[in-house]
């Protein structure tokens, strides 16, 4: 029962008759902001599985992953932090305030025990190294951002649920309360109080746990705290947009954006690592952090080449990228710092 569990469950046939009346919603299928193909013409599965299961060279690494361990459950309640914990998974303290973002702590991003694990280094920190925690927003229900077993162990320490539409209903079908759940549609607005609000905003991409497309949307968010503003990213290709976001709720201070598990046998629905130099413009930001690297091997490229082509890319135009390791604090008040290029270092021992 709890392998068929993890799956979750489709939209009920309240929220459908509800769907049907938006406009990012037709023939039964949430719909991207401009058409996008899930693969590149002239590509199938049965091309992508190919050189997939082919060995690629320096796709996991052969050192364990470096990582910080931060005592997240004793920070001084006036830290404004960002921590990372690999892919897409992240913690932010801001304004006294904890935000919990994709969480994936059980060791692999598959419903295939055993399978998509994580990379030795990178899976240290555990539901139980986490304080309690305000609001917890899911961009989409993919495994590598939606995580059962994380999800049923923090049941007791998370206040909120935000997430896109449709995706609540895995959250009812696991036992959670329906009045910790918010979902709500892009550009719609949840306000949380005393200066604190979320905001939904599109991305481009895809959902579905096991073979039904879309049924569920994925989304963005813009996080508004009494000091910050924040775009937090969840996957995405590239499109116009990130320019409607920067024009309609920038400047940011700091921008979360994927940046891994790209192909060009998928080239519109994950952004390549130069592309974050483009989102960031149009977004407004004066800072962005990669994410989506660095835990799971879910494409064919080098682990560590999204880090090496966005640093290069933003050293050529000169502009800022925080690249901390797992489990470093980012200071959220004082951005403006050089990072070390901790990867460079497992490359140099594997040559």
């Amino acid at each position: 029962m709890g392998f068929v569990k993890k799956f979750g469950k489709y939209p009920d046939a309240k929220r459908e008759t509800h769907f049907q009346t938006l406009s990012n919603y037709r023939q039964h299928k949430f719909q991207n902001p401009i058409p996008t193909p899930p693969l590149a013409e002239g590509v199938n599965m049965l091309k992508i599985l190919w050189k997939f299961f082919r060995k690629q060279p320096d796709t996991a690494p052969q050192q364990p992953i470096p990582h910080i361990v931060t005592d997240l459950k004793n920070l001084d309640s006036a830290e404004n932090v960002l921590v990372w914990f690999g892919h897409s998974s992240y913690f932010i303290q801001a304004d006294g305030r904890r935000f919990l973002i994709d969480p994936v702590f059980s060791g692999n991003a598959s419903p295939v025990p055993g399978s998509v694990k994580a990379f030795p280094g990178a899976d240290d920190y555990k539901v139980e190294d986490l304080p309690d925690i305000d609001v917890l927003l899911i961009s989409h229900d993919h495994w590598d951002h939606l995580d059962y077993p994380t999800i049923q162990q923090l049941k007791n320490k998370i206040g909120s649920v935000i997430c896109a539409l449709g995706v609540a209903r895995h959250f009812e079908y696991w036992g959670w309360k329906q009045d910790k759940l918010i979902e709500k549609n892009w550009y719609e607005h949840v306000d949380l109080g005393a200066g604190f609000s979320v905001t939904l905003t599109p991305a481009r991409h895809f959902s579905g746990r096991l073979f039904k497309r879309n049924a569920s949307l994925w989304t963005s968010f813009v996080l508004k705290t009494p000091t910050k503003k924040l775009f937090l990213g969840g996957d995405s290709g590239y499109s116009p947009h990130f320019k409607a976001i920067g024009e309609q709720f920038g400047p940011f201070d700091l921008a979360v954006l994927e940046c891994g598990q790209y192909n060009s046998q998928w080239p519109y629905i994950h952004s390549f690592p130069e592309d974050l130099l483009i989102e960031a413009t149009d977004l407004n930001t004066r800072h962005f952090i990669p994410v989506h690297h660095s835990k799971f091997k879910l494409s064919n490229h080098p682990w560590y080449e999204p880090l090496q082509r966005v640093t290069n890319a933003a050293e050529k135009e000169n502009k800022s990228v925080t690249t901390p390791k797992i489990g470093e604090k980012v200071n959220l008040d004082q951005l403006d710092k050089s990072w070390e290029k901790w990867w460079e270092a497992l490359i140099n021992l594997k040559e």
